[in-house]
């Protein structure tokens, strides 16, 4: 039973730890479809995607489920590769800002989605900084939606700072941002 805080209930608490993304990717999938708003042909492409990413060496993933062991939360990334397409698609926007040495030597963070239910609470913040926690490489990228958001701010809050704006991916209707932050992240705001 969810426990009760000013008349609304509170959802359980979740563990955060190693997850078999391969073998979970469409309950990760659900997670990013709820949290994200991705349409069910969206779902499909992006199960391929995950699965061909997974398999590049470095590769992590983090889950965060509830004691009854509901997926709630993910997180994955991997050592950045400049041949990979996401680096061919924002390279030209990096070095038109002078930022494109950020692609040597990081871990870029491809997904991070919480439940909205499970959201504001943590979950986000504890994912990404116990992934990068785990890497080798002194610093992180990632891209995100190109608007103030709450999952902007919690990036801005770890040590990230916009790279690039206004990048347009193919397909994708809104522009996104680049992000970038040494390691390890920073864990109270500045």
């Amino acid at each position: 039973m969810a426990a009760h805080t000013g008349g609304h209930p509170q959802p359980p608490a979740v563990l955060i730890g190693p997850v078999d993304l391969a073998a979970r990717v469409d309950e990760a999938l659900a997670v990013q479809a709820n949290a994200f708003g991705l349409s069910d042909d969206e779902v499909g492409v992006r199960r391929h995607i995950v699965l061909r990413h997974l398999l590049n060496p470095g590769a992590l993933a983090l889950g965060a489920t509830t004691p009854e062991g509901r997926l709630v939360g993910f997180v994955y990334g991997m050592p950045n590769d400049r041949t990979h397409w996401w680096s061919t698609v924002v390279e030209p926007y990096l070095r038109n800002t002078g930022t494109e040495g950020w692609l040597d030597d990081s871990f870029v963070i491809t997904e991070l989605h919480v439940e909205p239910h499970h959201q504001a609470r943590g979950i986000g913040r504890t994912l990404i900084t116990t992934i990068t926690d785990a890497v080798p490489q002194p610093r992180s990228i990632l891209s995100a939606i190109d608007i103030e958001s709450p999952a902007r701010g919690l990036y801005r809050s770890l040590g990230y700072v916009d790279l690039a704006r206004q990048v347009h991916f193919p397909s994708a209707p809104m522009p996104y941002a680049v992000m970038g932050a040494p390691l390890p992240l920073r864990r109270h705001p500045a």
